[in-house]
């Protein structure tokens, strides 16, 4: 959960006021947000984001507005399912709600109807989300799947956990499940399932729940952070997922040290750790959590005795425009990642274009017997690929073209060999990138990405429309936005110079005919 501070305070506030413009989204059909005269407009949009070249063609992102974090992906009786923060009424951050689309391999999708939408006061006075529904994570018990995600209110500001100067929001642990073999329809439990933080703690945030279980209990995670020390991960437990009165508070799962030095949100100086996801792979335990505009992994132990992480190794997950991960396993047990890609753009340019965000290509990750963390594209993501490879060897230097700003990219290099990689179009560079042979690590903007001795030199990117998506060496991601004028993309030119480094280029089918990922439908 991202809680954007001001120039977009006001929207925040002005949502919750808004009683009635709440109580119409709550109750709409999903899917229902225009109607009658609203209809034209929506036409006349729709003409435009399918004209907009800077509009992805095979990301995943609904059909028009804003979107940012994935929330509760799951593989469910044989589709993956994808949700996700989204605003149905406009294209910058409010009126918080969950999206909802569906896929057959995590690469092509279909729109379903909007899952979760806050309760207004008028509907209940009790209500723990009429201020917007937030993240969360996705458990599965059986024939029912149940997502837990983070409540906001306006409270007092004795109960508020979010306490921004204009708002006091507070935050609470809930939960929706649903017996719907498409998962489209979800029943909330009217009331949290964790109402409130530990009281001895003087907490920075409260949010963005995980759930797993592990024997005969069901652990929640929930970011969080102390005033003054740090961020940090809370960790719960129940023997019953459904039971209010039964989850409770262990202890800090692990914790950080903040900088010292305060700004207005403190996920952005790190007193504060949001969206953190939990998981074992390969043999050892890992935390992903966002802080200080970045996603840090870290890879360690659980002692299942006293259920405390022990932390062995940390890094980075992804340089650029990506933010708020989640992860799920998929139909194979693998582990695969989602990230939310940010707009590099003004609420008015985001508002003029009439959509804002995407969801990132699916990414593997894999556990080193170091503990060192190796992310790769998935591999499935070849069924993308529009044609042969074009191919060639840089000796001297290389390059290819991509129309439209859309293609995929593979560039590999030999170990001690250096080399350099570009992407740019026209006379603007988009991203460069060196490889050392002498340290075996790349260099770009100014950060040095280290990789493993027994790795291979090599970058993987996807183009599409206005972002990439490169992976260094199957270590870091490094995710970049790029904007331009008019009404046509252009062509992107790969480029590497350097001893025998190869590039090879792919066209890459767009998922729709229409740059709106699939249309709607009722199912």
């Amino acid at each position: 959960m991202r809680v954007k501070k001001s120039p977009t305070a006001a929207t925040r506030r002005g949502f919750l006021a808004s009683a009635a413009a709440m109580a119409a989204v709550s109750v709409l059909p999903a899917g229902a947000f225009a109607r009658g005269s609203a209809a034209a407009e929506d036409a006349s949009l729709e003409e435009r984001l399918a004209n907009d070249p800077r509009r992805p063609q095979f990301h995943l992102l609904p059909a028009k507005n804003w979107m940012n974090d994935p929330n509760g992906p799951i593989y469910f009786n044989g589709k993956y399912h994808m949700f996700f923060q989204y605003n149905p009424l406009a294209a910058v951050w409010g009126d918080m709600s969950w999206n909802h689309a569906v896929s057959p391999d995590m690469l092509h999708w279909t729109h379903l109807p909007v899952a979760l939408t806050p309760t207004p006061v008028t509907e209940n006075p009790d209500s723990p989300d009429s201020f917007g529904v937030f993240s969360g994570s996705a458990l599965r018990v059986e024939r029912r799947v149940y997502q837990v995600y983070t409540g906001t209110r306006m409270s007092s500001h004795e109960l508020a956990t979010i306490r921004d100067g204009a708002d006091n929001i507070q935050e609470s642990q809930c939960l929706a499940y649903s017996d719907d073999p498409m998962l489209v329809k979800w029943t909330k439990l009217p009331r949290p399932i964790i109402p409130l933080p530990p009281p001895e703690l003087k907490i920075t945030g409260f949010r963005d729940p995980s759930a797993w279980k592990q024997g005969e209990w069901y652990y929640m995670t929930v970011g969080s952070g102390e005033a003054g020390v740090g961020g940090c991960v809370l960790l719960y437990r129940s023997k019953k997922v459904e039971d209010a009165g039964s989850w409770e508070y262990m202890h800090k799962l692990t914790s950080g040290e903040w900088n010292g030095k305060k700004t207005p949100n403190p996920c952005d100086d790190g007193e504060m750790w949001e969206c953190p996801d939990f998981f074992a792979l390969d043999g050892g335990h890992v935390l992903i959590y966002s802080t200080l505009g970045k996603v840090i992994w870290e890879s360690g132990k659980l002692d299942t005795a006293t259920m405390k992480f022990e932390k062995q190794k940390t890094g980075e997950l992804d340089l650029g425009a990506f933010y708020a991960p989640k992860t799920q396993l998929d139909a194979q047990g693998r582990r695969i990642l989602w990230g939310w890609i940010q707009e590099k753009r003004s609420d008015a340019e985001m508002k003029a274009a009439g959509w804002s965000g995407m969801m990132s290509l699916p990414r593997v990750l894999n556990l080193d017997k170091d503990g060192t963390l190796r992310v790769r594209t998935l591999p499935q993501a070849t069924a993308l690929r529009a044609g042969v490879a074009q191919t060639a060897e840089a000796y001297t230097g290389a390059a290819k073209t991509l129309a439209g700003a859309s293609g995929e990219v593979l560039c590999s290099g030999v170990k001690g060999k250096s080399y350099e990689f570009s992407l740019a179009h026209e006379d603007t560079e988009i991203l460069r990138v060196s490889y050392s042979g002498e340290k075996h690590s790349f260099l770009t903007d100014g950060k040095e990405i280290a990789i493993e001795p027994g790795d291979l030199p090599t970058l993987h990117a996807y183009i599409d429309g206005s972002v990439v998506e490169l992976i260094a060496g199957e270590r870091i991601g490094y995710t970049k936005r790029f904007y331009y004028p008019g009404e046509t993309a252009p062509d992107v030119r790969a480029s590497a110079n350097g001893d025998a480094v190869k590039l090879n280029a792919w066209k890459i089918s767009a998922i729709s005919p229409n740059r709106l990922t699939t249309p709607a439908r009722n199912v």
